[in-house]
């Protein structure tokens, strides 16, 4: 069994889903000329976006069923694979619009992929803009058992530890859904913590601080203490960031507990419980033993999974799986550790 977690469905334009707003959101944006709510956060020239040889007539790739089955299921021989929508539902400064266009999505999603090929899976799009109005999207989607997780942006306006997003958390903790938190931004904040970017070379080299961040925010703010079942995946985050990072953590942690006297582990012994981390982009050593050394410095082979991370560039050919990784950790990585994570998984049979 192999588990895709992270593939990206791409939006063609507003005009695909016209047929999922309501009456008045369709006359507002036609009427507005809201024509795409792509953001900077993958634009479609970089090469990273999409990769050249999964690129259309349109120069996109990933817009229909059939080529992702053809370009991203098929030869990697794919069970399941996650579906997360970038397509700035979160982005608009009006809670109003980011809550029609995350509904608009989510039905997009199930109607146009999901119901099209029995492999693909899902994350809701929520609009993070205003939690209360994510949990509104959370129970009407929840109730297809396709959608396996609630999508966040690292990006926020506000670090997803505090308590102003609990209600989401506490939503997805009930349904069984996990919290898979993605590379992009609402555009609130710059995109670096010292300013904003002049290059998307900075931009994306930085989204691992903001993955820090969101993490320690979590942590120390008690998330996990107050919900103890809840998953949190962070997704196209990176890897080689994460033992120097719990080392440091654990540190000040020790010096410094009376501060969160929530946090009764020690947060490395929290993150390898409750954090999972998507494959790609994979940024360990190359050379021989580099990837199980890093593996062994993280303290845990239950944390990585499976992706390809589809249609973004990160690799060529079929080399998803970095070299170097033994049989049978590599079946743990594509399976075991998916279907640990994912609880919706395990309620639906697999596709050969």
């Amino acid at each position: 069994m192999v588990i895709d977690c992270d593939v990206h469905p791409t939006v063609p334009g507003m005009k695909a889903l016209l047929p999922y707003l309501d009456d008045h959101w369709r006359e507002a944006v036609t009427r507005r000329g809201i024509d795409d709510q792509t953001t900077i956060s993958y634009p479609t020239i970089n090469p990273l976006t999409f990769r050249g040889d999964w690129r259309d007539a349109t120069g996109r790739a990933a817009t229909s069923v059939t080529a992702l089955a053809e370009q991203a299921l098929d030869p990697f021989g794919t069970s399941f694979a996650i579906c997360n929508c970038l397509y700035g539902a979160q982005a608009a400064f009006s809670e109003d619009l980011g809550v029609a266009v995350a509904r608009a999505v989510n039905d997009w999603i199930a109607r146009e992929w999901l119901d099209r090929d029995p492999r693909l899976r899902a994350s809701i799009v929520v609009p993070q803009q205003n939690p209360e109005r994510a949990v509104d999207e959370i129970e009407r989607v929840a109730g297809d058992k396709r959608f396996v997780q609630v999508l966040l942006l690292v990006g926020s306006e506000l670090t997803l530890g505090r308590r102003q997003y609990w209600p989401i958390y506490a939503a997805a903790e009930r349904l069984g859904l996990t919290i898979g938190i993605h590379a992009g931004s609402m555009f609130r904040n710059p995109t670096t913590p010292i300013g904003w970017p002049s290059s998307f070379t900075e931009q994306y080299v930085n989204e691992a601080t903001g993955f820090q961040s969101q993490l320690t925010s979590l942590i120390t703010e008690g998330v996990f203490s107050k919900f103890p079942n809840l998953t949190v995946v962070l997704m196209e985050s990176g890897v080689s960031w994460l033992p120097a990072y719990l080392w440091r953590l654990t540190k000040f942690w020790k010096g410094l507990r009376s501060e969160v006297p929530w946090v009764s582990d020690p947060p490395a012994s929290i993150v390898r419980d409750r954090v999972r981390l998507t494959m790609q982009p994979f940024d360990a050593p190359p050379d021989d033993g580099g990837i199980m050394r890093l593996i062994d410095q993280i303290g845990s082979d239950e944390m990585l999974l499976f992706s390809t991370d589809y249609p973004h560039w990160q690799f060529d050919g079929l080399a998803a799986m970095p070299a170097g990784i033994d049989p049978g950790l590599a079946k743990k990585i594509m399976a075991d550790n998916p279907l640990r994570t994912y609880v919706r998984l395990q309620q639906t049979e697999p596709v050969a």
